[in-house]
């Protein structure tokens, strides 16, 4: 196998599962831990779902989710105890090759996305996250990025909107007034 350079950032990807076959990768080991305790959570939570002491059977309700993270428990144990034995591998680091600063960035983007759409609404919310994320991830000028920014909120506001009449959160913007008024030119005039 060839060797991975962690340096290379070409843009192509070096998610090869694991990284290289004999080593573990920073955080990786974190990972399967975690992994393992969520499933063994959620088989002790199927276990609950009807008295453990009731007849029991293939039929009984807890049967199938029993199976499942049962499997789920030692899938995760097996990928646990093979990345325990493996070394660590010292030419990556966490934060610079498994979790850069940008996808941190980008978490927190969209966390705030989350919580601007309902007091802003669709539009500005939309077109504050596409501004920057475009800025920062394309480099390039300004007008760019607006034009970019800006003809893609409109493409996708036009379609989702206009075309499938998909309820969006309105907040700041009166959405439904310039709806209203562009109906009204195109259907000839207002009302009187």
């Amino acid at each position: 196998m060839q060797h991975i350079d962690p340096e290379h950032h070409d843009g192509t990807s070096d998610a090869t599962p694991g990284g290289e076959l004999d080593k573990r990768r920073p955080g990786e080991l974190a990972f399967a831990a975690f992994l393992l305790l969520a499933s063994l959570g959620l088989l002790w939570s199927a276990f609950g779902i009807e008295n453990p002491f009731g007849p029991n059977g293939l039929s009984s309700p807890r049967s199938i989710p029993v199976a499942t993270t049962l499997a789920m428990a030692v899938a995760a144990a097996i990928v646990f105890l093979t990345t325990v034995r493996l070394p660590l591998d010292n030419a990556e680091s966490f934060a610079k090759d498994i979790l850069p600063g940008v996808v941190l960035l980008f978490v927190v983007f969209l966390v705030a996305y989350g919580l601007l759409l309902r007091p802003l609404g669709f539009l500005p919310t939309s077109a504050l996250f596409l501004v920057a994320s475009i800025k920062i991830l394309a480099k390039r000028g300004w007008l760019w990025t607006l034009g970019v920014s800006l003809g893609s909120l409109l493409v996708i506001w036009l379609i989702f909107r206009i075309v499938f009449t998909v309820l969006m959160p309105a907040g700041i913007v009166p959405e439904a007034e310039f709806i209203q008024f562009f109906r009204g030119l195109s259907s000839g005039g207002a009302e009187q």
